[in-house]
């Protein structure tokens, strides 16, 4: 057996396993939907044969987390793209608002971690810069799992913050913005022409975790496609090889995406949306101050549980943009 027949065959055990645990979580979720809808028929019979008023409240909240299982099965039905079952990667850059712009996105990166946690999702991060005083200045980081990339393709644009700031003296309130780019990752068989002479390979020290050898030596790598201006980079693995090839992959899900947007009449890259991360162009706001409120301004969905958001729960929203761009699709 070829070194390659061998990896190509490790490759696809890997995705026959991916899609077995997908289909028998899809497969748990039915029967846990079944066995509520079960349990809230016996209670109502129990409560019409003994006319027991006491167990309506029960019913009352079977009834509305069945409905909620039930509406996140449905819209998984709704991820047929292309990509929508790869892993995603994500990368957050702080905008406008300085220090307090910089916590915004290790807010963020928290919302995104606590939700990957919730779904039984792996993180992995991949490189970040720390600000000048606290959060970061840009982190990237993988999330894999079947579907990831799916769900977290309505998180791509910008996100505005507005809160009494703690970075503010005067204690005033303070509007900061991140922008929020998510890529698939994309399968080594997928075509994608790169001329190494169009790339620009640096090295530097990583700053990451991972003991003295990798603050010692130049292994994270960034590499720059300059034709288009993409820039990707890696230092979480601890070899300047393992981190070239893991930049190299997200390299070609950027300029994959590029190409598939060409057909759109768009020139800019994935993250043309996101060219100005600041006033006027986000897709979601949250309000911590005067009061709470999370609102998506491309489906108008809202929430007053910003907390609640905040620590990864994003289901309303991945939820109501999965609807809003299959009726988009259709129109």
């Amino acid at each position: 057996m070829e070194s390659g027949d061998f990896w190509n065959d490790n490759d696809e055990s890997q995705n026959v396993m991916k899609e077995l645990k997908c289909l028998k979580k899809s497969l748990e979720d039915f029967n846990s939907i079944k066995g509520m809808y079960d349990d809230m028929e016996t209670l109502i019979e129990m409560a019409e044969e003994e006319n027991d008023e006491s167990l309506i409240s029960e019913i009352a909240n079977i009834s509305e987390e069945l409905k909620s299982s039930f509406e996140n099965l449905r819209v998984a039905t709704l991820l047929s793209d292309e990509f929508d079952e790869n892993n995603a990667v994500i990368n957050i850059n702080a905008g406008a608002g300085g220090t307090e712009s910089c916590d915004w996105v290790s807010m963020l990166y928290r919302m995104y971690s606590k939700w990957a946690s919730d779904k039984g999702y792996d993180l992995e991060l991949l490189d970040y810069l720390e600000g000048d005083e606290v959060g970061y200045k840009s982190i990237t980081f993988q999330i894999s799992g079947y579907d990831a990339y799916g769900y977290l393709k309505s998180e791509k644009g910008v996100h505005r913050l507005i809160r009494m700031s703690p970075f503010n003296a005067a204690g005033k309130r303070q509007t900061t913005f991140s922008a929020v780019d998510v890529m698939p990752e994309i399968d080594e068989d997928v075509e994608v022409e790169i001329n190494e002479d169009d790339l620009r390979i640096d090295t530097y020290r990583a700053s990451g975790a991972g003991g003295q050898h990798i603050n010692k030596t130049s292994s994270a790598v960034r590499i720059t496609h300059i034709p288009t201006g993409v820039v990707v980079q890696c230092q979480n693995e601890r070899s300047q090889h393992s981190n070239k090839d893991k930049a190299m992959k997200m390299l070609r899900a950027k300029l994959y995406m590029i190409k598939q947007q060409e057909n759109q009449d768009k020139l800019s890259d994935i993250r043309g949306e996101l060219s100005e991360n600041g006033w006027g162009n986000q897709i979601r706001t949250y309000f911590l101050q005067p009061y709470k409120l999370v609102k998506d301004h491309r489906t108008n969905c809202e929430t007053a549980n910003a907390d609640a958001v905040l620590n990864g729960d994003l289901d309303l929203f991945i939820n109501a943009y999965l609807k809003w761009i299959k009726t988009a699709k259709e129109e």
